[in-house]
């Protein structure tokens, strides 16, 4: 699978290796290439999942703010439900593209 925005591939991993939840894949953090992502200071709550935080991507210089999320500390009840870790994986929305 790979996750890709303005034709540049910045993330990819076997499909095995990441998890469906709420209609996203979530990619592990080892295969998201960093050099595309900027930390922001923006978050978001889900009543099961916990606290979000945000990713901008960058690609040639071109910024889609908030463009990733990951959860660092999912709740345990969300960990129940998904039946695994999903700390710190990372889902997209804003124009990028996931696909086999």
């Amino acid at each position: 699978m790979k996750a890709s925005w303005n034709n540049k591939v910045i993330a990819e991993a076997d499909k095995d290796k990441l998890i469906y939840i709420e209609g996203n894949w979530y990619f592990p953090p080892s295969s998201i290439k960093k050099e595309h992502y900027k930390p922001t200071s923006q978050h978001s709550v889900c009543y099961w999942k916990g606290l979000a935080s945000y990713y901008d991507v960058d690609v040639d210089g071109q910024l889609n703010n908030g463009a990733a999320w990951y959860y660092p500390k999912p709740t345990r009840l969300s960990k129940k439900i998904v039946k695994k870790d999903f700390s710190n994986y990372v889902a997209f929305w804003h124009g990028v593209k996931v696909e086999e």
